[in-house]
C-alpha cells in the first residue's frame, strides 16, 4: 500500500474585507463570541490528517496573535501579499517540498468535518479536487450599464467553495508561474486549470458560505447553530 503524502493547510487571511464596511478585517468579526477565522480554522485543526496550517496575515495585522488559536502547535503564520494568490504562495513557501495541501478561506466559518473528509477522500492521484455546489438559480450575464445581456445555461455550472486540495509542489509551481505572467487568479483551481491540470468537483454542503457582506453574519450564525458548533 502506497503511503499517503503529508497533508497541510494554507489559510490566506491578509485581506481587509472592504465589502463588510467594518472597522476591522472581516475575519476578526465575531459570531457567538468566536472570531470568524477561529471558526474557519477549527475543522482543520481538529482533523487528524492535517499536520500543519499556515495562516498568511497582513503585515499590519494586530489581531491574530491575540487569539488563543494562534498558539496552537499546528499553526504557523507568514506575511501575506496584496492578492489572495500572493498570500497562498507565501503560505506554500513555508511548507516542505512535497505533500498535499488544502487552501481554505479565512472567512468561510461553516465548513463541516464531513465535507472536509469528503474533500480528502475524493482526491485521486495526479488530480486536484475542490468542494463545490451545483448552481440552482437562473443565471444572468449582465452588461456594464446594469441590464441583462442574456440568460446563462446553468447546466453543469457550480459555485466553487473551499477548501481546495492539490499536490503541494504542483500548486506552488503553478501559482508562481501564473503570478509571474500576471494571470488573473481568483482561486487555486483557476491557476491549476490555466496550467492544464485536471480538477475534480466534490459536491459539498450548501451551508459552507463565505462571509462577505454584513447580512452573511446572521446566516453564518444560523448555520453554525444548526451544526451545533455554537449555542
Amino acid at each position: 500500500m502506497t503511503q499517503k503524502l503529508p497533508l497541510y493547510g494554507v489559510v490566506p487571511a491578509a485581506g481587509i474585507g472592504s465589502r463588510m464596511a467594518a472597522t476591522i478585517p472581516k475575519q476578526y468579526l465575531t459570531i457567538a463570541g468566536k472570531t470568524i477565522i477561529e471558526l474557519s480554522l477549527e475543522p482543520l485543526i481538529s482533523h487528524d490528517e492535517i499536520d500543519k496550517i499556515v495562516v498568511a496575515i497582513n503585515k499590519h495585522d494586530q489581531w491574530f496573535e491575540q487569539l488563543a488559536i494562534a498558539s496552537h502547535p499546528k499553526i504557523i503564520t507568514v506575511i501575506g501579499g496584496g492578492e489572495r494568490a500572493d498570500s497562498v504562495l507565501a503560505g506554500l513557501n513555508e511548507l516542505p517540498p512535497q505533500g498535499r495541501v488544502l487552501v481554505h478561506d479565512a472567512a468561510r466559518p461553516c465548513l463541516t468535518v464531513e465535507d472536509l473528509d469528503l474533500l480528502i477522500n475524493s482526491q485521486q492521484a495526479g488530480k486536484g479536487v475542490i468542494l463545490a455546489n451545483i448552481v440552482r438559480d437562473t443565471m444572468k450575464r449582465g452588461t456594464t450599464n446594469g441590464t441583462i445581456e442574456h440568460t446563462v445555461d446553468r447546466d453543469l455550472l457550480f459555485h466553487a467553495l473551499t477548501p481546495q486540495l492539490f499536490d503541494l509542489k504542483a500548486l506552488r509551481t503553478t501559482l508562481a508561474q501564473a503570478l509571474s505572467q500576471q494571470v488573473t487568479i481568483t482561486d487555486e483551481a483557476s491557476a491549476m486549470e490555466w496550467a492544464g491540470f485536471p480538477v475534480k468537483l466534490a459536491i459539498g454542503r450548501s451551508d459552507n458560505i463565505k462571509v462577505t457582506r454584513p447580512e452573511d453574519l446572521n446566516l453564518a450564525q444560523l448555520f453554525l447553530t444548526q451544526q451545533q458548533r455554537i449555542k
